[in-house]
């Protein structure tokens, strides 16, 4: 039987290409471009003294983010958030710090706060996925840089994370949709995944049709692999900024 091929020539393990431009934004404390296929986001850390208030006196720190699509991102404009966001960048910006928060100790961040923001330039499919691989990215050399100037303690990060999608399209497990084979998709699900191989976020949504056991196992086998390659990318552009 002939290998299963998508609509963009790759094959259901494929990762679309990834490109990492670590400091993107030089005026952030951590930042980078992450490039995933047609799906571009902006990811910046901030280090920020003090923490909220039900943080406070304990000595550890905090860690959100905070998540926005620009207006021309899509295909139809999208309208710049108010005073209140929609419920889609609230959802989103939660499993996002969330999965950041995985891999902190807050003790060595010390009583400050790290305000991690990711801004969607381009929307192609993947964007929270890509948010939390690139904003890992971000926070990373943020704490590194932040241990350089004693601002906190070195060893703040207790591993990596990255997230990608995978899901059901046609009746084959693949992995890392773009946008016509999300909208599409039988089954949609978003995985986040620290570097020692466990999971830290599972969201799975049957969209046509429920799914069994067998094709969990196997959307779960597809994340992995390419949450292992993603990580690889990550401590790349990690390493390369800082030989700089």
């Amino acid at each position: 039987m002939a290998a299963y091929k998508r609509h963009d020539g790759r094959g259901a393990g494929e990762l679309r290409a990834v490109k990492v431009t670590p400091d993107f934004i030089r005026t952030a404390d951590g930042s980078c471009l992450i490039e995933v296929g047609n799906t571009r986001v902006i990811c910046t850390a901030s280090f920020v003294e003090g923490v909220p208030p039900w943080r406070e006196h304990t000595g550890q720190g905090w860690v959100t983010a905070e998540y926005g699509m620009l207006p021309a991102s899509t295909g139809q404009r999208k309208r710049r958030p108010g005073v209140h966001q929609d419920s889609r960048s609230v959802e989103i910006q939660r499993i996002i710090g969330r999965a950041l928060r995985s891999v902190v100790r807050y003790e060595r961040l010390g009583e400050n706060t790290m305000y991690l923001d990711c801004d969607v330039l381009q929307a192609d499919g993947g964007t929270r996925t890509a948010a939390i691989t690139g904003a890992y990215v971000a926070l990373a050399m943020a704490l590194r840089r932040c241990a350089a100037g004693g601002r906190c303690k070195a060893g703040a990060l207790n591993g990596a994370v990255a997230a990608v999608s995978v899901g059901i399209v046609d009746g084959h497990a693949v992995l890392d949709l773009d946008y016509q084979e999300d909208s599409a998709a039988e089954v949609d699900m978003n995985v986040a995944m620290k570097s020692g191989g466990k999971f830290v976020e599972i969201q799975s949504t049957a969209e046509s049709r429920p799914f069994g056991e067998a094709q969990l196992r196997q959307m779960l086998r597809l994340a992995r692999r390419g949450i292992r390659e993603l990580l690889v990318v990550q401590r790349r552009a990690i390493e390369r900024r800082g030989k700089r």
